[in-house]
């Protein structure tokens, strides 16, 4: 039985990833916890476990004393030396106990402690799949969507894991088997709740899209600056070049707007700014406020600036409902007043 039993953990440890040791700690606590039902709480006892042997053996310990106050975990000196003359006083003796003798409450509480080992190895796997992939972007399935509540259940090469309603893109529709591309935003290492919080509407996605897309971020060429997003509407993200013969904001709009083609495709049709990012802070503000063309920008604070262009570009500057000033502003990071000559 025993080596039909190690036989399971190396399945389990080949099948599930979970390591024997893991599962050899998760059962010597299940053996612990039977044998307390059996016997008592205050039962002293000692899980022998030989990996090597594929042996597994459970000993009823009790400590020899001259007088005993407590049968459950005490022996007096006479019947220890009955079982042996090299026993003392202080000393522990040990009689195995079969766990096949195990009556059917106690073995359900070992197998309950077993369950939840292998429950708890299960997500201990995926947790720590997962966060080797924190911050990062992972294609998923579609496998069902809640009717209730909008959420889509995901088949990921890890799991299964849920993109909450609250995680998607405002307007965009699912349908089952759709492959999706998701943004790992936070990892739980807790037992309970959610063990992944995925997102379709975190700056993240945007900025891993365009390094995924364009083989110059890749290299290290061009560099991303700079994300700032109203996820289904519209998002500006900053560009800078290491190499002076390299455009970075063509690199990242590609051929015929293949490279741009393809995330906004993957987006649902958001609209994307790809902004010149400049050291000069009265350069970057102009460039972060495009598709508007500024006559001049002037810092009337640390973090703040007024920003001046002609009439018929302040509706372009602001944008529609302001969207275009806040995305610069959020992207900047600086307060932006504008204003017409």
């Amino acid at each position: 039985m025993n080596k039909e039993f190690f036989i399971a953990l190396d399945l389990l440890e080949k099948e599930k990833g979970i390591p024997k040791e893991y599962m050899l700690e998760k059962i010597e606590a299940a053996l612990l916890s039977a044998f307390k039902k059996e016997f008592g709480a205050s039962t002293l006892m000692r899980v022998a476990i030989d990996p090597a042997k594929e042996d597994i053996k459970v000993y009823l310990q009790k400590e020899v004393v001259e007088e005993v106050t407590n049968p459950q975990c005490q022996i007096s000196l006479e019947d220890a030396k009955a079982i042996s003359k090299r026993n003392t006083v202080g000393k522990m003796v040990e009689t195995e106990v079969k766990t096949k003798n195990f009556r059917r409450l106690s073995a359900a509480a070992a197998k309950s402690v077993i369950i939840q080992g292998i429950r708890e190895g299960e997500r201990k796997v995926m947790r720590d799949a997962y966060e080797s992939k924190r911050e990062e972007i992972i294609t998923a399935t579609v496998s069902k969507i809640d009717p209730e509540n909008g959420n889509v259940v995901l088949e990921t090469d890890t799991g299964r894991a849920v993109l909450l309603k609250s995680e998607q893109i405002p307007g965009e529709t699912f349908y089952v088997d759709q492959k999706i591309k998701v943004f790992v935003m936070e990892v739980n290492k807790e037992n309970r709740g959610p063990l992944v919080t995925l997102s379709r509407i975190h700056p993240g996605l945007v900025r891993r899209m365009f390094e995924l897309e364009v083989p110059e971020i890749q290299e290290g060429i061009v560099m991303v600056k700079g994300v700032a997003r109203e996820a289904g509407s519209r998002t500006k993200i900053a560009v800078w070049s290491r190499d002076e013969d390299v455009d970075a904001v063509g690199a990242c709009i590609g051929n015929h707007g293949m490279r741009i083609g393809a995330i906004v495709e993957e987006l649902d049709g958001e609209k994307i700014d790809i902004v010149k990012y400049s050291e000069t802070p009265e350069e970057y503000v102009a460039s972060a406020l495009a598709p508007a063309d500024v006559k001049s920008v002037t810092f009337t604070a640390e973090r703040a600036c007024r920003v001046i262009v002609d009439g018929d570009q302040l509706s372009l500057a602001i944008g529609r409902e302001g969207q275009n000033a806040r995305l610069a502003a959020r992207l900047t990071g600086m307060k932006i007043d504008i204003k017409s000559e």
